[in-house]
């Protein structure tokens, strides 16, 4: 097995400053990852790095390790992906390890993703009565579901900003959920937060699309919120509301 340089960017708190420490790691199988390796790190006695100076614990959040919670989201060789699904095999010589540059640092590799709780609060993303699903609508409303709110799809984004208007596709895939089943009185409040929040601060470039680990079609799934937001507009004018 070739041993790596496993590459962290440290801060000791939110208001310290950044640095880089190297750590050297021999994988042990095809399929160990690089939640694997922080572990590892975490678990070892007397860790040191790779000039042999003594390190403090490396702070990552996780918790299911199987690509379920989003927990473990950050940027790794300059992507973001889910530690605990990112294959030591597919990396060589040297991993580069960094937090999410989008959300303000904790410590270490931990990010604060608060806001985007604040995001689906404000726009009260969440079922206020019991409902039926409506069958034809199933499948997207299961897609919905399966979004982990890790946060990647926002680090990707060029228009998401933690303090900006645009809350990005981690509030537009609940959102879509709540259009495709609530009842008209709801979806005309929820149609209208869409709009304001999502739809017109979208840019279009869909790279939400492309990084998102649960393997959700947000290009689909908001091409239909798009749509049923834009005619019910058109309906309210129509109407002369």
């Amino acid at each position: 097995m070739v041993t790596l340089e496993i590459k962290i960017l440290r801060r000791e708190s939110r208001d310290a400053a950044p640095f880089w420490q190297s750590f050297f790691y021999t994988p042990q199988g095809d399929g160990e990852t690089v939640a694997t390796v922080l572990t590892w790190l975490c678990e070892t006695p007397d860790l040191r790095d790779i000039d042999g100076n003594p390190a403090a614990l490396i702070r990552w959040e996780h918790s299911c390790l199987q690509k379920k919670c989003g927990a473990c989201a950050m940027v790794i060789n300059g992507t973001p992906r889910l530690a605990c699904h990112a294959r030591l095999s597919e990396y060589k010589d040297v991993i580069s390890l960094e937090p999410l540059r989008k959300f303000p640092v904790a410590a270490d590799l931990i990010v604060d993703r608060s806001a985007m709780l604040d995001q689906l609060r404000s726009m009260a993303l969440w079922l206020r009565e019991d409902q039926v699903p409506i069958m034809d609508r199933f499948e997207d409303a299961y897609d919905s579901s399966r979004c982990l709110q890790c946060g990647l799809c926002l680090e990707v984004c060029p228009n998401f900003r933690v303090d900006g208007a645009f809350f990005g596709a981690s509030a537009a895939i609940p959102a879509g959920r709540l259009l495709s089943e609530s009842d008209n009185p709801r979806k005309t409040e929820l149609a209208k937060a869409y709009r304001q929040y999502v739809y017109e601060g979208c840019g279009r470039s869909l790279a939400c699309h492309d990084v998102c680990p649960a393997g959700i079609d947000v290009e689909r799934l908001m091409a239909k919120s798009n749509g049923a937001v834009l005619w019910r507009l058109f309906q309210r004018k129509k109407k002369g509301d």
